[in-house]
């Protein structure tokens, strides 16, 4: 990675036109996949993606350029090119860096690139072989299985120096469940900041087995009716509505433009007092989470939603400067191609104190979206149409029969203040966030919920 002595003239070299800050991402990373097709190896992918991401801010101007080529030239050259961007040449100072040392709090026990292949193929035939077996009607399974070694480095004027290793690991399974010409998917997607020892307590064979069980389930499955009813939203993935609907709307990216349905609403009542939301990107191991953020400031829990009330937003640094406020350990890019901005890492809502059974016997005439899909979303409005992947009617507090087809429609602010009933059976769910600092690994979750009016949508 770049020594101090280059990153320091670098970083003065991107101040000679006034700029007041300056950083440097580096980023070094090694990306592994393999992909299994009905039990025959379809793909393996190796690389290496490697480059040097350069950002100046001159009040609330930014501008942002990147190289592949670290020789000193090649980054003097262009950091003098983002400067020209921001006004007349000027002198200035050497950058004086202070090396700062993380303690990681996410051990790795085996490193992916220690580990063959042989032994990443026998985990996806397991999950292959799992789901196959399910049952007659599953026709084809797709099992995959990710890697990645990112190592970065941040220097910024205000003298940070610091680097950091993470090390992601992630399996995905997808089985199909045909009849005829008629095709249901059922998926499981597992993932963890963490090395190969993720094996060690995610099971290959169950996730197999249960994203068949969901395509076996779905396929066997009526129609869903149509119309406003009670909803649970069972735990895990059910958050995703959240995530899109709210999430994003409380990321400082939207709010300090004034294009969030938040903005300017400290302090005020938004969701119902049930619910209490969260952004953490401190939990061990967890697939969203970093030791530090990709400008260097060490990630934290934050509190988005107490009790109903709003009580924070997420921020990135250039974000901070346009609303008077402090960065949140909050901003996130995909790679030194993508300037950062503000984004979620482990988004949910906290456990209540509703038991989950409860909470159905509490449902005369409704649905239970047991597991949620893609999804649409306004993210000015927070409108969204998010499809469900498995779900139930609910007559008389007991859950009936498998109903296919089923959408859940609605508005994020709406929905945020008819939660009545949260569950105790808090679980977080992986998945990957695009938007426009690029695609991250996201956790998001929730306990069981209860939306006590909502639009279904059917056929």
């Amino acid at each position: 990675m770049l020594s101090k002595n280059i990153a320091s003239k670098v970083l003065a070299r991107c101040l000679i036109t006034g700029g007041d800050f300056a950083e440097i991402f580096e980023d070094d990373s090694i990306n592994n996949s393999i992909s299994l097709v009905d039990g025959k190896i379809d793909d393996a992918i190796g690389g290496r993606s490697y480059g040097i991401g350069i950002r100046i801010f001159k009040d609330l101007k930014s501008v942002y350029a990147y190289t592949n080529n670290n020789s000193l030239e090649s980054l003097l050259d262009t950091a003098y090119r983002a400067a020209l961007a921001l006004g007349e040449l000027k002198e200035s100072d050497f950058i004086i860096l202070n090396e700062s040392k993380i303690q990681t709090i996410h051990p790795i026990k085996y490193y992916p690139k220690d580990v063959g292949y042989t032994k990443k193929i026998d985990i996806l035939k397991r999950a292959y072989h799992s789901a196959k077996d399910f049952n007659n009607d599953i026709s084809q399974v797709i099992t995959s299985y990710s890697d990645k070694e990112q190592n970065i480095l941040i220097a910024n004027s205000d003298g940070l120096y610091v680097e950091d290793k993470r090390i992601r690991t992630r399996l995905g399974i997808s089985a199909i469940a045909s009849k005829g010409a008629e095709n249901q998917t059922g998926f499981q997607g597992p993932g963890r900041h963490m090395g190969f020892e993720m094996f060690d307590t995610v099971d290959p064979e169950y996730h197999g087995r249960e994203a068949a069980r969901i395509a076996h389930t779905m396929l066997h499955a009526k129609n869903c009716p149509a119309g406003n009813m009670t909803v649970a939203i069972d735990n895990g993935f059910g958050g995703v509505i959240f995530h899109e609907a709210c999430g994003h709307a409380l990321e400082a990216s939207s709010v300090a433009k004034g294009n969030s349905v938040f903005a300017n609403k400290l302090g005020e009542q938004i969701a119902s007092s049930k619910v209490t939301a969260i952004d953490d990107g401190t939990i061990p191991n967890a697939w969203g989470s970093l030791n530090i953020d990709d400008e260097g400031n060490k990630t934290q829990k934050n509190i988005l939603i107490e009790n109903g009330i709003l009580k924070g937003y997420m921020i990135d640094k250039l974000n901070a400067r346009r609303m008077n406020m402090k960065p949140t350990g909050s901003s996130r890019r995909q790679s030194y191609k993508y300037q950062p901005t503000s984004r979620m890492t482990n988004t949910y809502i906290a456990n209540g104190n509703d038991n989950p059974e409860d909470i159905i016997k509490s449902i005369s005439d409704g649905l239970y979206a047991k597991k949620l899909g893609g999804g649409s979303v306004n993210p000015v409005t927070g409108e969204f149409n998010f499809a469900v992947q498995e779900g139930y009617l609910v007559k008389g507090g007991v859950i009936q029969e498998p109903v296919r087809g089923a959408s859940l429609i609605g508005k994020g602010s709406e929905v945020l203040m008819n939660i009545d009933m949260v569950g105790n059976n808090l679980e977080l769910a992986q998945g990957m966030c695009g938007s426009s600092s690029g695609s991250i690994p996201t956790n998001v979750g929730q306990p069981m919920i209860r939306v006590k009016k909502m639009t279904v949508g059917g056929r």
